[in-house]
């Protein structure tokens, strides 16, 4: 059975829960970043340690999203997502309960499987309860709730870990998890159950396997050029004099401009079609990165929101397009499979790029980065063709 939402449903009150569950879930993978240098600091861990600790969740959250939406397509998708989200409880609770560092393997673990089911299964539900092409808007909406939970749970968590110690911080935010895994079931369970009672109507789609594996590829390399930009930009800030408090602003410029984008472009594809404003945001990411080069810092300061724009905010097109290229019975799965290759892609880029950057220098290697996001120009173009057929316009 497909994850759907029923038309009757509001799909508004779909979205916003949806867009509830993608903010906790990307917070509460954030909040780690936090929670690293407290367990340096308790435990005497070395730099490789962490990357470990790093490896355990991102790991099990990339793996964690095909079975997910196999999982979903058995279970029904609200049981799974809801139950997901009280996994993480599960794993927080257990890493701040026993305070041990195996406890804290463990909880990392758990956590990362349950986080690994907000993205296929919610993201089939907003695509299900918004028709046609403004699943595409309502998608980018979606996609832009995600940053919102990455600046406040954060800020959150280190609030209560400065107050209270890191273990309570993991209990508040375990019990956070289980009224958000609460509110999911509530909420979205009717609208499960009412569109099943109706055959699971939903948006209809074409199942176009060319289509989305050519779309998946344009994904890969968007993610590929995000996570190679990330890990260049501060060297080439230090580069132009910037301190380290200078490149926190540099980067939280750089993330409210994604934010941004994510909600901004988003809405833009729905307008002019999915090639021309991919097109726009792949030349423009390559012409920014290009133009950050020679600037001093402070015009590279002020350069970075739209460079955090266009960066990011190709994902939401990419991601509202795929209900138009996957049957409804398919979509969780096609969801899960995108997600996957974007975290594989994101994890591989910052060790290939950094191995050119050792090899021909920053500012060469960061111009490979600019070439990769033009390299996808011809991909998109070569989309044409799916969306005459869809009769959805692709420009």
């Amino acid at each position: 059975m497909a994850v759907a939402a029923d038309t009757n449903s509001s799909p508004r009150k779909t979205l916003a829960v949806c867009g509830g569950a993608h903010a906790l879930h990307d917070g509460f993978t954030d909040l780690l970043n936090v929670l690293y240098p407290l367990l340096q600091a308790q435990f005497g861990l070395s730099y490789a340690a962490i990357g470990a600790l790093k490896t355990v969740y991102s790991g099990a959250m990339a793996s964690g999203q095909i079975p997910s939406g196999w999982l979903a397509g058995k279970l029904g998708g609200v049981y799974v997502l809801a139950g997901g989200t009280a996994l993480i409880a599960v794993g927080y609770g257990l890493a701040g309960l026993t305070g041990s560092l195996y406890g804290v393997i463990v909880g990392l673990l758990l956590a990362g499987l349950g986080g690994a089911t907000q993205h296929p299964i919610a993201s089939t539900l907003v695509a299900g309860a918004f028709p046609a092409q403004r699943s595409r808007a309502a998608l980018g909406t979606y996609n832009f709730t995600g940053d919102v939970g990455k600046v406040a749970l954060p800020a959150v968590f280190a609030l209560v870990a400065a107050a209270m110690g890191w273990r309570q911080a993991m209990l508040v935010t375990a019990a956070i998890a289980v009224v958000g895994a609460g509110l999911i079931f509530l909420t979205l369970q009717p609208a499960e159950m009412a569109a099943k009672a109706k055959d699971g109507k939903a948006i209809e789609g074409q199942d176009r396997p060319w289509a989305f594996w050519l779309l998946f590829a344009i994904h890969v390399a968007d993610s590929a050029v995000r996570s190679g930009f990330l890990i260049f930009l501060p060297f080439l800030l230090q580069a132009k004099g910037a301190d380290l408090p200078t490149i926190g602003l540099a980067l939280s410029l750089l993330f409210a401009g994604g934010a941004a984008g994510k909600l901004v472009i988003g809405w833009l594809g729905a307008r002019l079609g999915v090639v021309r404003s991919v097109v726009l945001t792949e030349m423009a990411t390559t012409a920014l990165i290009l133009a950050l080069l020679p600037l001093s810092l402070t015009p590279a300061l002020a350069l970075l929101p739209a460079v955090g724009v266009m960066l990011n905010g190709t994902s939401s097109v990419l991601y509202g397009t795929i209900p138009e290229f996957v049957t409804v019975e398919r979509r969780t799965h096609a969801f899960a499979v995108f997600y996957t290759g974007g975290s594989v892609a994101g994890a591989a880029a910052p060790f290939l790029f950094g191995l050119l950057g050792d090899h021909i220098g920053l500012s060469p290697a960061l111009i490979g980065v600019g070439a990769l996001a033009l390299l996808t120009v011809p991909l998109v173009a070569a989309l044409r063709p799916a969306f005459r057929s869809t009769q959805v316009p692709s420009a």
